[in-house]
């Protein structure tokens, strides 16, 4: 396992149209598509890291409905960037609904922005998270710890 230099709080956030589609956008960095994510910042609750990041990354307003779960297992969580750094996530992932705002790219973090069919989703996926998707559409009260 390579040497993680630190650890960091994050948010994930799903998000269903009426469709039951999930949004997902291709991230810059690493060109590969994920669900809207991102870090807390200090004095910064994890709500509001879930809203901020999907309003810079997408331009929507969202509401939280619940807390699909908490991820940290290494295995998925420990993310190393293409300058070098490797960080252990500890994940908040969150269900939300849309309440306003025009989905558009915007950020220079995102390449592209669009809603996928659980069932074909693009093969460039990040690795964290396809198990949050998974948790997101069991469609239970309880939330995961893993």
């Amino acid at each position: 396992m390579k040497k993680i230099d630190e650890l960091k709080s994050g948010v994930a956030v799903i998000i269903l149209n009426g469709e039951n589609q999930v949004l997902l956008q291709k991230r810059a960095d690493v060109e590969l598509w994920g669900i809207p994510s991102g870090h807390i910042e200090i004095e910064e609750t994890v709500s509001e890291a879930a809203i901020r990041e999907v309003k810079e990354e997408t331009n929507l307003d969202i509401k939280i409905k619940k807390i699909i779960g908490v991820y940290s297992e290494p295995d998925s969580q420990v993310f190393a960037y293409p300058n070098g750094k490797v960080v252990h996530f500890i994940t908040t992932c969150f269900l939300a609904e849309i309440t306003g705002g025009e989905l558009r790219c915007n950020s220079d973090e995102s390449l592209e922005i669009q809603f996928f069919n659980p069932e074909e989703l693009p093969q460039d996926l990040l690795k964290m998270h396809p198990r949050w998707l998974k948790d997101a559409l069991v469609n239970r009260e309880l939330a995961f710890i893993r």
